[in-house]
């Protein structure tokens, strides 16, 4: 059976070759953090690329749900583990064979990496059959392993790595020390002079005592006498240690490009997993969202900033899940309410729901419905760089205009409180221009403002509101309601803030 990328279904999808930039999107949307935080640990697989390379089929990404769910199999995420174990201290002999001096030392580490290979792909392929996957990556992997382990190969390297240890087994040798001098004899039948000794001191034992040695590091390197014996040993066996110079001047390139990238592509899976483990053992949900680029309908219960999460649920800190829903002819969230009540958190949430999905991942929340869009674009508020002789209206108006330049239907735009710098008048004129041309688009859209009528301007705007304590204004719940915008809960917040409600003011009139 064929098959290309355990992560990529498709040529056409990828791998990405060579570095992959990242996003303007990015920092805006906190995956910057993301990326480097899942990737932790896995630095010797080169996932960033993989993780700012976006899917743009609907059947590439499900092809990686199929994969994430077949992990949820505890046979399959066993074996896949244990052959990531072994494919690392594989690794680690090639490695260690480059660091030693000794040649015939350094022939010995290159065999004995070699032996972990196969072993650890024989193990693998029992592994996958035992487990029983039902993604058509992992599928056709195992039917691939099945052939490569029956070529001639991956036989035939079994073959000469049994070859070349029964060789070296065969061999017996005797060391005769006489002061400075070492003699290295072929053997012939001589006792064994270290049994002789234990023989001796045997018959002064008298019970069982404590045991006060110390244990002795055995350091992979060898001496110069060590090197010399050995030296001397090769000599007095040629053709074994002739087989094991053959072996690895024939096998220099036993390593499988294939087996090479599913080991790389498949730590893509393992560290996305690790990566939410800690929000999934606080109990918060994660679905496999159905992503369409025919469809806008937007849907997700449940859900949170994943970046956020990650940190509180390490703090053993709760976190506030949230509702969002586009159906028919809505295009546009239009998200106000009270100052650091959640509405930034909810855009940075739209955002790396959607992109969370064009990488084939399991999405925060539940009953996920997303689109699949072709650019994501962010205008979050930054502050004014006084190098650029810009004024922050003029860089606000010239960002946006760049993006509405490059947006098309099937972009999704965030917006996060621009125009704060100009008057509520030109801030409301802007804005209505801005998402005029949005719904003129027909893009997607999240747009976090201070100007509660741009929720009103048509059937494709949503209203959403940050929500306060009912009980205690400046308390923030951190839950962001469909419903219309009254602005009396920012109004009595703001005010209770300040001291200008009317028991406040009553008050000090009296004093």
């Amino acid at each position: 059976m064929a098959f290309h990328s355990i992560l990529f279904e498709t040529p056409e999808d990828g791998p990405p070759s060579g570095e992959v930039d990242q996003p303007e999107f990015f920092g805006d949307l906190n995956l910057d953090q993301f990326v480097h935080e899942a990737t932790r640990g896995y630095d010797e697989y080169k996932l960033v690329p993989f993780f700012r390379t976006e899917l743009t089929r609907e059947d590439a990404i499900i092809f990686r749900h199929e994969v994430m769910r077949d992990l949820d199999n505890t046979n399959v995420f066993l074996s896949i583990q244990a052959f990531a174990l072994a494919m690392r201290k594989m690794r680690a002999s090639l490695e260690q064979a480059e660091k030693l001096y000794y040649r015939r030392q350094k022939e010995w580490w290159f065999h004995e990496a070699a032996t972990q290979y196969s072993q650890a792909v024989r193990a693998f392929s029992a592994g996958l059959r035992d487990g029983r996957p039902a993604s058509r990556g992992l599928h056709a992997f195992d039917a691939w392993l099945q052939s490569y382990i029956g070529s001639e190969v991956f036989t035939g390297l079994e073959r000469d790595l049994e070859e070349v240890r029964t060789a070296l087994a065969g061999v017996r040798y005797c060391i005769h020390i006489n002061g400075n001098a070492i003699t290295v004899l072929n053997y012939d039948g001589e006792s064994d002079y270290s049994a002789y000794v234990l023989g001796i001191f045997e018959r002064f034992k008298q019970g069982e005592v404590k045991d006060r040695s110390v244990a002795q590091k055995d350091y992979p390197e060898m001496n110069h006498v060590e090197a010399q014996i050995l030296d001397f040993v090769a000599e007095l066996h040629p053709q074994s240690f002739a087989l094991l110079e053959g072996f690895r001047s024939r096998y220099a390139g036993y390593l499988d490009p294939t087996i090479s990238a599913f080991d790389r592509e498949i730590q893509f899976y393992l560290a996305y997993r690790s990566y939410i483990q800690p929000c999934r053992d606080a109990g918060l949900p994660f679905s496999y969202p159905t992503v369409s680029s025919s469809t806008k309908a937007v849907q997700c219960e449940n859900t949170f900033d994943v970046v956020l999460a990650h940190k509180l649920c390490a703090d053993k800190v709760a976190v506030v899940c949230n509702d969002m829903r586009l159906d028919g002819a809505e295009r546009i969230f239009v998200v106000s309410g009270p100052n650091n009540g959640g509405k930034t958190t909810f855009a940075r949430t739209f955002g790396q729901l959607h992109y969370l999905a064009k990488l084939g991942c399991p999405v925060p929340g539940r009953n996920s419905r997303l689109y699949l869009y072709d650019r994501l674009f962010a205008h979050f508020e930054r502050e004014e760089n006084t190098l650029d002789l810009r004024g922050k209206l003029q860089d606000d108006l010239m960002r946006m205009h760049g993006i509405l330049q490059r947006a098309t239907s099937g972009s999704i735009i965030l917006m996060n409180e621009i125009f704060s710098s100009t008057t509520l008048a030109d801030a409301l004129f802007l804005c209505r221009r801005i998402i005029g041309e949005i719904v003129r688009l027909d893009a997607l859209c999240v747009c976090v403002t201070f100007i509660e009528e741009l929720a009103t301007l048509g059937p494709q705007t949503v209203s959403m509101v940050s929500e306060i304590n009912p009980d205690n204004p400046s308390a923030r719940t951190f839950r962001v309601r469909r419903r219309l915008a009254d602005g009396r809960a920012y109004a009595i917040s703001v005010a209770e803030q300040y001291g200008l409600t009317y028991d406040r003011l009553k008050e000090r009139l009296a004093s």
